[in-house]
């Protein structure tokens, strides 16, 4: 079934200013110094488990919880994008504090292959008993992520290892076979690391056990409420209330609708994509494009933002999308990317790279500041001026997620198929591939996102046949394509035009991509948007800042037919192109001590100024709106 593969992020060279800029700030700035925090926040010295156990550094909920719990996972993605890193300049210092954490895990690893830092250090009695809401598969997940992508830069596999003989133990503990545990866990993610671990070494064993969590979960009589009643617990007493909080409601191929915790949503359908190219599981694809339609035509937030409640940190009802009160976790928006690139796998459709490109560029990009050093958790959407970046979190899982997300974008760009190479996103960006049985370099140059003139030049090892697909986003509606000077015809398929021919090395083809400033209004039954509109150029969302406008936001308003300009400022924020309108502000001249009055209020002309979403906050905490009265 699988019609494509990612060209490896190890394989691909970021070269764009872009993308190189933020990969140099993640590089340079943001895992230093989240190693620094981990340090600082004794995670690390976790993994030594210390004796006598030390008092918890984060105080427990009402509820006696600790997100320490979670800490293994940080960890773990911690040193995946750090290895990520390494694949674009090898860094002795970090490379070392990757050993450093694997000599800790090795001393740490239980006999039997167990490896829980809080279970080992604070409960080993209690090891395997509450997957609905302690994450041990979770953890185990993300650290074998952290090893399979130390494996692929470094060919170093003493963390393989150590994960291997964790999962093998796993594998003895849950199953169908007598004595085994009919369970999966809480917070899917494991599911999506043994994949990439069965594909990373080829031993089948990890697919296997991926394809037994996914087939099991939702199964009846379901392992939650199993596991509840041999700890004791009464039925009433779990927090969340319902297991569609974690995807488990149903069995997975019958799920049609978005629900419960959204990060845990987007991980299980990042793995269900997976398997159902592994296997050719058409039961498996049909629920993930049942899924996809769900959410975004009714659950998605214009930013490629998802899951508008606090309480569970997801979804809602349909077009329940509030904007002061948006939670979007960055999380949950950059495992959207994970998804994307998985459906965009299987079947080359330009509706997943058009959203896999949305939220990266927008929802998820916002969750780290410029400086590389600060974070946003939840991405609001209309602030007052409350809402700031933070510098660490008690739940730090948004930090390590998007770092390498920027750390590994190199792995979204190209997709290769047996006679074909795809160009999903653009930016600055080279590979080597075989292609049609012959080596082929692909090199792709542009000023994006600011600028939409794409340069791709081709260069086989000899004149080859093949096919080269370059995607024209769904924003775009006037491409022109030249191939070597010669303009031909763009005629989409499914979101990418599609150059079958007998390629000669320095072949250039050019791609404009025009990107006018648009009008976005959101569906009548968002009753957030109603009477507003957003802002959006190319693939970036904007929204006003308030330290941008003479006027305070709330009583500015954006004709119906204002011009919309665009300009390139290299001033602002490390160089931005900004959106600027003749906009009307409301005049409360006249009101004197009067609260209400029954003419409406006067209006002067003003000067709307527009920024990108992904950079608003980096000038301090001020007043913003994506959505604008129009």
């Amino acid at each position: 079934m699988r019609r494509f593969v990612s060209v490896p992020f190890s394989e691909v060279q970021v070269s764009g200013g872009f993308w190189a800029e933020r990969l140099e700030t993640v590089l340079t700035r943001t895992i230093p110094s989240q190693h620094r925090q981990m340090e600082r926040h004794n995670m690390l010295r976790s993994l030594k488990l210390p004796q006598p156990v030390p008092p918890l550094t984060i105080p427990p909920f009402a509820n006696g919880f600790s997100t320490e719990i979670f800490w293994d996972s940080d960890i773990g993605k911690w040193v995946e994008a750090a290895s990520y890193a390494l694949s674009h300049r090898r860094d002795p210092v970090v490379e070392a504090q990757i050993e450093a954490i694997i000599d800790d895990l090795e001393r740490a690893q239980a006999p039997d292959g167990y490896l829980n830092c809080w279970y080992l250090e604070r409960e080993p009695q209690n090891r395997w008993t509450n997957l609905r809401d302690n994450h041990e598969l979770y953890n185990a997940g993300h650290l074998l992520e952290g090893a399979v992508a130390y494996l692929r830069v470094t060919g170093r596999d003493r963390m393989m290892r150590v994960m291997e003989r964790y999962v093998d133990h796993i594998a003895t503990v849950f199953g169908r076979g007598p004595g085994q545990k009919r369970g999966y866990c809480g917070h899917q993610e494991i599911e999506l690391a043994l994949v990439k671990a069965w594909q990373a070494t080829g031993q089948r064993k990890y697919l296997d056990l991926a394809t037994y969590f996914i087939d099991e979960r939702g199964a009846q009589p379901h392992y939650f409420d199993l596991e509840r009643e041999a700890r004791g617990e009464e039925a009433g007493g779990y927090g969340q209330g319902t297991h569609e909080y974690s995807q488990s409601h149903l069995p997975v191929r019958e799920q049609t609708k978005v629900v419960g915790h959204a990060v845990r949503a987007m991980y299980m359908y990042s793995a269900m994509a997976d398997l159902a190219a592994e296997h050719g599981d058409t039961g498996l694809k049909r629920a993930c494009e049942v899924l996809w339609q769900d959410v975004t035509r009714k659950r998605m937030y214009v930013t490629g933002g998802f899951g508008p409640s606090a309480r569970n940190e997801g979804f809602t009802q349909d077009y329940d999308l509030p904007n002061d009160t948006a939670y979007a976790e960055t999380c949950a928006s950059v495992a959207m990317v994970f998804w994307a690139a998985r459906m965009l796998n299987l079947d080359l459709d330009g509706q997943y790279a058009d959203l896999m490109e949305l939220a990266l560029y927008n929802n998820a990009l916002a969750g780290l500041s410029r400086d590389g050093e600060a974070y946003f958790y939840d991405n609001k959407l209309e602030s007052d001026g409350s809402h700031h970046r933070w510098e660490w979190h008690p739940c730090p899982c948004c930090t390590m997620n998007v770092a390498r997300l920027v750390a590994s974008v190199g792995g979204y760009v190209f997709g290769l198929g047996a006679d074909e190479v795809a160009v999903h996103l653009y930016g600055g960006a080279a590979t080597r591939v075989q292609v049609a049985g012959v080596g082929v370099g692909i090199e792709e140059w542009s000023g994006y996102p600011w600028d939409g003139a794409v340069e791709v030049t081709v260069t086989p090892e000899r004149a080859a046949a093949f096919t080269l697909s370059l995607r024209i986003p769904s924003w775009c509606r006037a491409a022109r394509l030249a191939v070597n000077g010669a303009e031909v015809p763009v005629v989409p398929e499914r979101g990418y035009v599609r150059l079958r021919r007998v390629w000669q090395p320095g072949d250039r083809v050019t791609l404009d991509l025009p990107m006018p400033v648009e009008r976005v209004y959101a569906h009548p039954e968002v009753r957030a948007d109603a009477g507003r509109v957003a802002l959006r150029r190319g693939p970036l969302v904007y929204c006003a800042e308030g330290q941008d406008q003479a006027h305070p936001l709330h009583l500015i308003r954006l004709p119906r037919g204002a011009v919309l300009a665009s300009r390139f400022r290299a001033d602002l924020l490390g160089g931005v192109a900004v959106v600027e309108a003749a906009a009307l502000a409301s005049d409360a001249a006249g009101f004197g001590d009067n609260l209400y009055r029954t003419d409406p209020p006067g209006e002067e002309g003003t000067i709307l100024t527009a920024v990108p979403y992904y950079i608003w906050c980096n000038r301090g905490p001020n007043p913003m709106q994506v959505w604008l009265r129009e």
